[in-house]
């Protein structure tokens, strides 16, 4: 890249919103046929930075963006895109109704006359399929595509609009290792064709295997690039917030040599498809993992006890006493409370305000008589979950939708523990929030499993599994099959995780 023009620069770029500063003379370079990677924690501006290169948001005066050397302005998506800029949210932006080639050229319809000529856009978005390699046709309606595809509608739309530089949001979020790795192949081949490529993701595997730099924001401002060799888990982490990487986990995995009774225990818990027979106890103050692969059964299972779906066996018994959990409310209302992995469709209102998801669940507990709520409480509560959990916002009015990743699942949490709960199950309570969340997450899951709450953490990183889970169980198609790190097992290793998760027993012995 020495002596070649960048594609992209962006000057001291900053922005401001009412009442809060999110970006400060941001500067970003980024040369053509290379894969950069920007990395900061949730709310350290990334999607500002992106949102103003897309023409979503408009800088404040004084900063500069030029494309090729040339400056441009760029006041609107049109015009980001006529300078051949793409963007791939996490949160695609197809149409399920329509099919790839109208999805493709959404905006841009050929016509006859007055008439969309589709024969000749099934045409042209082909060549571009072809050159992706895929298996859908032109014609096939998004409904019918998996995520996968999905996410290579999303890049042949660019592709057709002759993008020049492409960002991709936490692309491989809600794909297979397999997918994963030929979403990583077709990434490198836009690189070899000449694209710039701006990669935004949390997983450091990732951007070890892809990126030739990184760049690095904090608090809304640039803290430096690493190129090359320089690219490590330690210095990056030192970069996003400031702290050591071993400062993460502080497990005492002797714990369950001292640990408490027995509080919550399932027996023999199943759906008769996905889920058999599986049973397991939980001690108070005990941080109990569930492992395995993709599909194993470990969302299944939490949403069995929590009532979610329908079982054909199976008990529930909480400080000996059996529950009867038809569903949420039950399982709620008895103690026991569920983080869901899917926080956005599943947990989260996302247009009401933070204060109300934090109230959502017990504002009949301060309704007066007549059952009017009383919201002087509501907003009480909304601002001591917001100071407790270090949510960053603006104040409790603003809508959770608007919030990062990492602040969504801290209301998310607050919310459940405002129901006092004796149980918490927590699936994949860090999935697609940055490395300073995850690190606040872990001190929250310790400090209530120190004040005798039993906690159960579901978890797909193994990293996370291992250094805060007392012990972990760990699950192959739809039974636990085995435990680690618990008195008279295996020691809680990675390695003997995955030896049970794949069925190699006798390396977990």
């Amino acid at each position: 890249m020495t002596g070649s023009t960048p594609i992209l620069e962006m000057r001291d770029i900053s922005k401001t919103f009412p009442g809060v500063r999110a970006l400060t003379n941001v500067s970003l370079t980024v040369y053509p046929g290379e894969i950069h990677a920007l990395m900061g924690e949730n709310g350290a501006g990334k999607s500002t930075l992106m949102k103003i290169l897309s023409g979503a948001y408009q800088a404040d005066p004084g900063g500069e963006i030029r494309i090729n050397g040339q400056p441009v302005v760029i006041d609107g998506p049109l015009t980001a895109r006529h300078h051949g800029i793409s963007i791939i949210y996490q949160e695609l932006s197809l149409a399920p109704n329509l099919t790839v080639a109208e999805n493709m050229l959404l905006g841009r319809e050929h016509k006859s006359g007055p008439m969309v000529d589709r024969r000749s856009m099934e045409k042209a978005c082909r060549t571009v399929l072809e050159r992706l390699g895929v298996q859908f046709k032109a014609t096939t309606k998004v409904s019918e595509l998996s995520m996968a595809e999905r996410q290579l509608v999303e890049i042949a739309r660019a592709l057709i609009a002759n993008s020049r530089i492409l960002v991709m949001d936490e692309p491989t979020t809600s794909l297979s290792s397999r997918e994963t790795e030929a979403m990583f192949a077709l990434i490198r081949q836009l690189r070899a064709e000449g694209l710039a490529i701006i990669y935004i993701s949390h997983r450091m595997a990732e951007i070890y295997e892809l990126a030739e730099r990184v760049s690095v924001l904090r608090d809304g401002s640039y803290v430096g690039t690493l190129v090359g060799d320089e690219i490590s888990a330690e210095r990056l982490v030192q970069m996003m917030v400031g702290r050591d990487l071993s400062s993460f986990y502080k497990k005492d995995h002797d714990a369950h040599q001292s640990r408490g009774p027995v509080m919550f225990a399932v027996r023999n818990m199943g759906d008769g498809v996905r889920v058999h027979d599986c049973s397991f106890e939980l001690h108070e103050g005990e941080v109990l993992g569930i492992a395995g692969l993709v599909g194993a059964g470990r969302t299944e299972l939490a949403r069995l006890i929590y009532g979610a779906d329908p079982r054909t066996s199976g008990e529930v018994f909480l400080q000996g006493n059996r529950l009867s959990i038809d569903e949420p409310d039950d399982a709620i209302h008895s103690g026991v409370v569920y983080l869901t992995e899917d926080r956005k469709h599943l947990g989260l209102f996302l247009d009401l305000t933070v204060r109300d998801n934090v109230n959502v669940n017990v504002l009949s507990r301060d309704s007066r008589a007549g059952g009017v709520l009383n919201m002087k409480v509501a907003k009480q509560r909304a601002a001591a979950a917001i100071r407790a959990l270090g949510i960053r916002v603006a104040g409790d009015v603003v809508p959770v939708g608007s919030l990062s990743g990492g602040n969504q699942q801290k209301v998310l949490l607050s919310r459940l523990l405002e129901t006092k709960p004796k149980v918490l199950i927590l699936d994949e309570p860090t999935r697609g929030v940055d490395i300073g969340a995850k690190s606040e997450i872990y001190r929250l899951i310790d400090s209530l499993a120190r004040n005798g709450v039993g906690v159960i953490v579901i978890s797909s990183e193994l990293p996370e599994v291992v250094g805060i889970c007392d012990r972990v169980l760990v699950m192959r198609e739809g039974r636990l099959e085995g435990e680690v790190g618990g008195a008279g097992h295996p020691p809680m290793t990675q390695e003997n995780i995955i030896a049970i998760a794949t069925g190699v027993r006798e390396a977990a012995e």
